[in-house]
């Protein structure tokens, strides 16, 4: 079955080509374990959906990774993170969040984590 492809705002091609290139510290962390198929499955970095930009993307799977820094603990951030992942959950995208300071003090856990929620997903398209 080919990958759905999810619509996206074109203009945001080259916001998402500036944060790869700009990436922060967790990205390139993460990025580092996660790419080539470290996790059995091709993740994308930085990929535009509808008028968002994900930090992580499977088209595969229709997963998408994303890092919670500190300015996700503020209330206004948590509220309008949440309104964009019920936009983007509406085309069938599933959500793995990671704590920004987990990727840098406890990538075995995250990595276990996202295994884990690979693994199940890939289990359930069976």
């Amino acid at each position: 079955m080919p990958n759905k492809i999810l619509p996206y705002n074109r203009k945001l091609k080259k916001l998402a080509r500036e944060l790869r290139k700009n990436s922060t510290l967790s990205e390139v962390l993460l990025w580092d374990q996660i790419k080539g198929k470290a996790l059995g499955v091709e993740f994308h970095r930085q990929v535009p959906v509808l008028d968002y930009i994900v930090d992580f993307y499977c088209h595969e799977l229709m997963m998408a990774i994303e890092i919670d820094g500190v300015t996700h603990d503020n209330p206004e951030k948590f509220k309008d993170d949440q309104a964009r992942q019920e936009r983007i959950e509406a085309l069938g995208v599933i959500f793995a969040r990671v704590d920004d300071i987990d990727v840098k003090r406890n990538m075995h856990d995250v990595l276990t984590y996202l295994e884990d929620f690979v693994r199940r997903l890939e289990e359930g398209k069976s």
